[in-house]
């Protein structure tokens, strides 16, 4: 099967598992949930995690709960980000914010029913092969990924971080943390709960950094220029330092990277593959 094919009947049965654990109820929190989940998305992080769980041989069912749960917590995440405490953003994906539809109290708590949910999915899920101690494994690794060392640190550092800092390396740990972290956690989940060789996961691992890195710069590409706040502070964004030729780059070099470690590895996944040359920049463009 096509790439392009295998991850369009992936994000179906993705969306269909999505929308089953917010249908339980139908109230106002419910309601914020699934607008901050159903309002657009590319689902990247949960698709990696199919894409690699299945690759190494595990089926999408037992994969699906792990997938759901990923996605989110990435929806929570983005949901507290776009808080008027915190980026104050009105718009996301072409639509009002969660907290400019329901207002700042219920999108708050939209984004904690999200993040808990997952967290419930996840002590549900089904044991993978390696049993319920790889299962423990790898949940406490996306619980970590999201905590408070990981994306919520990122978070952080994007909201303390000084406007006129130069330092690129800061600018890294953050993108590691706030970004790339949960991107890594998501290719990585999905092998790991296959039983994939230790070789394996440490490609995934650095495809999953790189990855993780040529996806914030290219977001920075895209909000530069477009992402001063009300306090008129410019946020923090690596393209404005390095300048649109050497962003675009430095994204290719990221996700040359990423593809190379892993025909090192002899990982032959095309959909990886086909994943991360979607995000290059062709012909300078």
């Amino acid at each position: 099967m096509e790439p392009r094919d295998y991850l369009r009947k992936k994000k179906v049965s993705l969306e269909q598992a999505l929308s089953g654990y917010l249908a339980a109820e139908d109230s106002k929190v419910f309601a914020a949930m699934r607008y901050a989940v159903f309002s657009g998305g590319k689902r990247i992080r949960p698709l990696l995690l199919l894409t690699s769980g299945e690759y190494f041989g595990l089926r999408e069912e037992i994969l699906m709960p792990y997938a759901c749960a990923i996605e989110f917590i990435h929806n929570y995440s983005l949901t507290h980000d776009d808080l008027p405490a915190m980026d104050n953003d009105d718009i996301r994906r072409g639509q009002p914010t969660c907290h400019k539809k329901f207002g700042e109290a219920l999108a708050l708590l939209a984004g904690d029913g999200l993040l808990t949910l997952a967290f419930e999915i996840l002590s549900a899920a089904p044991w993978p092969v390696g049993g319920p101690r790889l299962k423990e494994e790898v949940c406490q690794d996306i619980a970590r990924a999201a905590g408070a060392a990981g994306m919520v640190a990122g978070q952080w550092l994007d909201l303390s971080f000084a406007p006129r800092a130069t330092d690129i390396s800061a600018y890294l740990q953050l993108a590691q943390k706030k970004t790339a972290g949960l991107i890594r956690v998501s290719v990585t989940a999905g092998a790991r709960l296959a039983g994939a060789s230790l070789i394996s996961i440490k490609a995934l691992n650095s495809y999953g950094i790189n990855f993780g890195l040529a996806w914030q710069l290219k977001d920075d590409l895209e909000d530069a220029g477009q992402d001063m706040p009300s306090t008129g502070c410019p946020r923090p964004n690596l393209a404005r330092k390095l300048g649109a030729k050497k962003a675009k780059e430095q994204v290719n070099l990221w996700l040359s990277q990423a593809i190379e470690v892993l025909r090192k590895a002899d990982i032959n996944s095309r959909v990886l593959e086909h994943l991360a040359r979607q995000l290059e920049f062709k012909d300078g463009k």
